[in-house]
């Protein structure tokens, strides 16, 4: 299987493919298991990437980890194959208006969602699953024996795997990126997301493989550490945005996150304002930040984040 060069042997019939691009948005890796029945999990692949592997040997059943699109880009291809989701994940994938609306917390935001979905994508909604699993469930499948893991920081149906077999534990948007941990969404949550890089830091792995990078096959502790310390990076740019006393509105505009370099402005400002928001909140409870009046001020010089 490891013929194609977009493929790579993470154990015994157990593969990464790597999303185009790098694996940057609208892709992301995915990963096929390969026993006695061909398994891929996330479809946030280029169409010409899944037709090969399909047509290699068929895939009998796709995994989403959870409901973001980079994820699911592809899955309309095998419309006709078995599909598992979280439990946790709601009824709006089958709605790209509905689930635009989640993800925007608007009427106007899921119109401007869904369009730019679709026109720019081609983003279709996901069918009805045919199964779910759910945090502890044990998948026996493809010749691996896959641990669910709940990962809600990043997003409520956020999910990850850790495979017994061979020790490979996928980490998917837990992600190990630059940008650091997203948490853009109104159900997302800092404090949980810090939860989750623990509970995965935590695992026995042999190697660690995420939704947007390559395998770490050393140093992962290293790894967890650094990402880990981005939500501490975080904080200190939101803070820095507040030399002057400022308003939330203030404080999104000067983009502490996207630096303004995000492709869409409408949905930057909403993901932004979530970004900000959320350490402004943990800041103010933490007594380094106070709000009056709408106006967001420093209390005191500080430099170290909430842990």
């Amino acid at each position: 299987m490891e013929k194609y060069a977009f493929m790579e042997s993470l154990a015994d019939n157990f593969y990464l493919v790597r999303g185009a691009n790098n694996a940057t948005i609208p892709f992301c890796n995915s990963f096929v298991l390969d026993g006695n029945e061909r398994v891929l999990i996330d479809a946030g692949l280029d169409h010409s990437v899944i037709k090969a592997i399909d047509a290699d040997r068929r895939i009998d059943l796709l995994i989403i980890t959870h409901s973001h699109p980079d994820h699911t880009l592809a899955s309309h291809l095998l419309g006709d194959r078995t599909l598992m989701l979280p439990e946790e994940t709601p009824d709006s994938v089958h709605d790209l208006f509905e689930l635009g609306r989640r993800f925007t917390g608007s009427d106007r935001g899921g119109i401007h969602w869904e369009q730019r979905m679709r026109s720019v994508y081609g983003l279709q909604p996901l069918k009805p699953a045919d199964a779910r699993f759910k945090n502890g469930d044990l998948l026996d499948l493809g010749g691996a024996r896959l641990e669910a893991i709940h990962l809600p920081g990043h997003l409520g149906d956020h999910y990850g795997f850790f495979d017994h077999n061979s020790g490979v534990l996928l980490t998917t948007d837990v992600d190990f990126t630059g940008f650091g941990p997203w948490y853009g969404h109104e159900e997302a949550s800092i404090e949980r997301f810090k939860t989750d890089v623990q509970t995965l830091a935590s695992r026995d792995a042999r190697l660690v493989c995420s939704s947007h990078k390559p395998p770490i096959r050393s140093g992962m502790k290293d790894c967890f550490d650094r990402f880990f310390a981005s939500f501490e990076r975080q904080q200190q740019e939101v803070l820095d945005t507040l030399e002057s006393p400022s308003t939330l509105e203030g404080i999104v505009a000067a983009s502490p996150f996207y630096h303004n370099r995000f492709p869409d402005p409408f949905l930057q400002r909403i993901y932004e304002g979530h970004l900000v928001k959320k350490n402004l909140d943990l800041m103010i409870t933490a007594g380094i930040i106070k709000i009056n009046n709408d106006i967001y001020t420093k209390v005191k010089e500080t430099t170290h984040a909430i842990h």
